[in-house]
């Protein structure tokens, strides 16, 4: 499993998670915008046109029809808006029935709060592009939390191996403090550092945020998936907007531990999820699906 990022071994559930420090939250303090009237794709907008898309406000930069916002540099991002109606290529009934049994911890809301962080995510291509791509990235959510059962590593042993000394900022947190969380099981020192970077939370001396923020959780698994390779040869949503297929994802995140006949068993455990939930979203599950 993904030795960079996901821990590979089980998970334990938040609600019995180890004391840590005091929640900090990662959402802005000052109250957000009422949101525009949602976007639509046959609209065509005029310079200062402002609608909201995944829950923020966008205002058009100049005419523009049928293009996302968030996708292309024609929308300018207002921030966080509240009042609006999701139009998220997943919908929150859907995303119920995907994660039947999930813990609390893992909400709708904070997903779609971590949209912002990676704006093209599920929002590039056509209608099926975009559902093949959710499907893909909450399949593995899936497969690697146990049905988004867990937010953290049960394993408490292994906690001190996610430390690598050999950085130059070391583990501030502490050694043990870098273990597997979120959806994707987000673990090691380097990963929470640039991360964070990215992201602009101090994850390397909070990586704690990571368990209690539900955002924050998504957001580290949508880092992953849209700016790192892993041992593959493109990001996950570089395969999955490009042609490549579900099953370079595979190999973007595990490489030969699965692929190639690496681990058959587990590679058809993941195409069956992902063709249960291009299911639920109503899209064909397209070509290439193996690795």
């Amino acid at each position: 499993m993904l030795s960079s990022v996901i821990a590979a071994t089980a998970f334990l559930p938040a609600t019995t998670a180890s004391a840590a420090p005091a929640p900090v939250s990662a959402s802005a303090a000052e109250p957000a915008a009422r949101c525009a009237p949602l976007w639509n794709s046959t609209t065509a907008y005029t310079q200062g046109g402002t609608v909201s898309h995944h829950g923020r406000n966008w205002t058009a930069k100049w005419w523009t029809q049928n293009e996302n916002p968030g996708a292309t540099g024609v929308w300018a991002d207002q921030g966080a808006c509240t009042g609006g109606v999701s139009d998220f290529v997943v919908s929150e009934a859907q995303f119920d029935a995907i994660f039947p049994d999930r813990n609390p911890f893992y909400t709708y809301q904070g997903l779609i709060d971590a949209l912002h962080a990676y704006p093209r995510f599920a929002n590039t291509g056509t209608p099926t592009t975009r559902a093949q791509e959710a499907a893909a990235f909450l399949t593995h959510a899936d497969f690697e939390s146990v049905g988004l059962r867990y937010v953290k590593e049960i394993n408490e042993d292994n906690y001190w191996r996610k430390c690598d000394y050999g950085q130059p900022y070391g583990c501030p947190a502490g050694q043990k403090a870098y273990y597997g969380r979120g959806p994707i099981m987000f673990s090691w020192n380097f990963n929470y550092k640039a991360a964070g970077d990215a992201l602009g939370l101090d994850l390397l001396n909070n990586p704690w945020l990571v368990e209690q923020d539900p955002s924050v959780a998504w957001q580290t698994a949508l880092w992953y998936w849209n700016t790192q390779n892993g041992p593959g040869t493109m990001t996950s949503h570089e395969a999955m907007v490009g042609g490549a297929g579900f099953g370079e994802t595979i190999r973007s995140l595990n490489g030969a531990l699965e692929c190639d006949g690496g681990n058959p068993a587990s590679v058809a455990a993941r195409v069956a999820g992902y063709e249960r939930i291009t299911g639920v979203l109503g899209a064909a599950p397209g070509s290439r699906l193996g690795c």
